[in-house]
């Protein structure tokens, strides 16, 4: 070996071949979890695949809160609002969230109306259909009905926005900025020009 090189020292013994992920069972996994939804829709049949109802909500942070998304559980309040019992939600296929809070009255009327939507459009089966109680759906109703497909359960529509855009006629006497630099500028200075006006009027006063 001539000159300051590096020594030829190469790996070549690392049975990389061991440690290869491979991904050969994606159409069989694929067939499986399919498998696994029918079956899963057969054994909660006639209730909706979706699961339970839940409420149209607003992510936090200023970044997600423009849009609208499911939450965890209605209010104790927008169940009150409804008409529906907290107990009885549950039975009907409505979540419940006794923590969340409506900070606003939009947030409390939105999901109040989501509600009223889904039971007018709900249909309760008998746990015996020669024994129909009170809130079941009576047999004319039951005829015809099917399971909701995935999605189809109240699904959430973004709202479109309402601002329009306002042409100004006339142009604006004072500026913001300038406002707002003015009105800090006054609130900085105030201590100093109240007490040089005082020290001025001290001095009028005793060269009288």
């Amino acid at each position: 070996m001539k000159h300051n090189n590096v020594l030829p020292n190469q790996h070549f013994n690392k049975q990389w071949q061991l440690r290869v992920k491979t991904w050969f069972n994606q159409p069989g996994a694929k067939r499986r979890r399919r498998l696994n939804r029918i079956k899963k829709a057969a054994l909660i049949a006639p209730r909706p695949i979706d699961g339970l109802l839940r409420p149209a909500v607003r992510a936090p942070t200023v970044r997600y809160n423009t849009k609208l998304r499911a939450g965890r559980g209605f209010t104790l309040d927008e169940l009150e609002a409804a008409g529906i019992r907290r107990k009885e939600a549950r039975t009907i296929g409505i979540a419940v969230d006794h923590r969340r809070k409506n900070r606003s009255e939009e947030s409390l009327q939105l999901n109040v109306a989501r509600l009223k939507e889904y039971k007018s459009k709900l249909i309760v089966f008998p746990k015996k259909l020669n024994r129909i109680k009170k809130g079941d759906t009576p047999r004319e109703g039951l005829v015809g009905a099917s399971q909701l497909p995935v999605g189809a359960l109240l699904p959430i529509v973004q709202p479109v926005p309402t601002e329009t855009t306002r042409v100004l006629t006339e142009k604006p006497k004072l500026g913001a900025y300038y406002t707002l630099r003015m009105a800090r500028a006054d609130k900085k200075y105030k201590g100093i020009r109240e007490k040089r006006k005082k020290a001025a009027a001290e001095e009028d006063k005793n060269k009288k």
